[in-house]
């Protein structure tokens, strides 16, 4: 089984669409979920407290600021914005593939878990995650 979610962001954050996920994953097997851009990532994550996923955003954006600091001036990949190159820099750190195993149609994530697209781009996009549950 293939499928492709789409998930429209509203600027940089983590999007939770686990539900999504549950609903067309319902067979047995290995899922498999790949995001198709180069500057978003895909996480597993608590879902449970949101100050997690405002912490981890408040985190990467000091790690990896945007390219108008001063500690950025090295970057030469500037002219689509100050958030692109350092958007790239977040996807290359962080996961663009999951493996989930899904039992009789069921997630096998924790209590806690959550199946997050993480957007570091600051403009609304539209993201495509290809999910193979094979």
């Amino acid at each position: 089984m293939q499928t492709t979610f789409t998930i429209p962001t509203r600027g940089q954050g983590l999007y939770d669409f686990t539900d999504q996920v549950a609903a067309w994953a319902t067979g047995t097997g290995l899922l498999t979920l790949f995001i198709r851009h180069t500057s978003a990532s895909l996480l597993i994550q608590e879902n449970a407290d949101p100050e997690v996923q405002s912490d981890l955003l408040h985190y990467l954006a000091r790690l990896v600021p945007p390219a108008t600091d001063p500690a950025m001036s090295y970057l030469t990949h500037t002219y689509e914005g100050p958030d692109d190159m350092p958007a790239h820099i977040k996807a290359a750190l962080l996961p663009v593939s999951l493996s989930i195993p899904v039992t009789a149609g069921h997630l096998a994530l924790g209590t806690w878990q959550g199946i997050y697209l993480f957007e570091h781009r600051n403009a609304p996009h539209s993201r495509q995650v290809a999910a193979h549950l094979g």
